[in-house]
């Protein structure tokens, strides 16, 4: 069992996991971008490599992710499309200009091309080649999380987070909700990007169908991290999601290591889980509803 390739894959995803955590958990808006925006940055990244910028495709891939969400809060916003629907049309016209990025392609190949990866290899030339490419993406995700941390203590972060509890309250407010929106889109699917990115340069290589069903990996990353013990602060919680992702990708190395299913089931378990999750409060309420019938007093 490859723990160390499951760690590394858990942190570059942990990316992923931050993204998911802010539209779905702080803003309660299920976008659906993700899958587009994810392969855009993959697809950016890989075309910086093949032209031997490495780390400006970690940034476009950034910044094209951002890109995508901003299309979809504008979508959202100004057209009034649902939010649902928003994403589906961003997510479906992303992957058009994500072939046209790779250049009618369905999959580049970044064998024999200088990444981040190898460079950061190159300049440590002691590091065995896990231990660099851990400590590289441990680099990526805790530096990610601790942006996303201090992001949501500046006006606009506490903005976003007042716009996810009372949306109604904040227009009420007189704050331009609208725009907190488009911020909050823009940064959740620049982290998505940045995983792709980063996803792309560790693989070494890119593929059309690689944000497939990825968002579903982010909640199941997200959910996993909310079992975690619950603290009160911000940064905790932001931490905790970021760790689920490395608990999800160990889990799956040890469900293929026992071999329980075939790797092609692992998005329907993913889905299961996000579904079970999801319906948990519903269940609960069920069962407390059902306690009070069974103990109320019988006239």
């Amino acid at each position: 069992m490859n723990i160390a390739g499951s760690l590394q894959l858990g942190l570059i995803y942990s990316l992923l996991a931050l993204g998911v955590f802010i539209t779905f958990r702080v803003m309660n808006i299920p976008d659906l971008t993700a899958d587009g925006s994810f392969t855009l940055g993959l697809a950016v990244s890989a075309v910086f490599c093949i032209s031997g910028h490495p780390f400006a495709g970690l940034a476009a891939g950034t910044l094209c992710g951002a890109a995508a969400g901003i299309v979809t809060a504008f979508l959202q916003t100004k057209a009034g499309i649902h939010p649902i629907l928003a994403g589906i049309l961003t997510m479906t016209g992303l992957y058009s200009v994500n072939l046209a990025v790779m250049g009618g392609s369905p999959n580049l190949s970044l064998i024999g091309v200088s990444t981040v990866f190898s460079v950061f290899q190159a300049a440590f030339p002691g590091l065995e080649r896990n231990i660099a490419r851990l400590c590289l993406t441990f680099f990526l995700a805790a530096s990610s999380a601790a942006a996303l941390i201090w992001f949501f203590k500046t006006g606009l972060g506490l903005r976003v987070r007042a716009a996810g509890n009372n949306e109604k309250m904040v227009r009420a407010s007189s704050i331009n909700a609208d725009a907190i929106r488009l911020a909050a889109l823009a940064i959740a699917n620049a982290f998505i990007g940045l995983a792709g990115a980063a996803l792309a340069q560790y693989q070494g290589y890119a593929d059309i169908n690689s944000g497939a069903g990825i968002v579903i990996v982010g909640l199941a990353s997200v959910i996993l991290g909310e079992i975690l013990p619950r603290g009160r602060t911000t940064a905790f919680v932001i931490i905790c999601a970021a760790l689920g992702s490395v608990i999800y990708r160990l889990l799956i190395a040890i469900v293929l290591y026992l071999n329980f299913f075939p790797a092609y089931m692992l998005r329907l378990v993913s889905a299961l889980i996000v579904a079970l999750a999801l319906a948990s409060p519903k269940a609960r309420a069920f069962l407390r509803d059902r306690r009070a019938r069974k103990k109320a007093p019988l006239c």
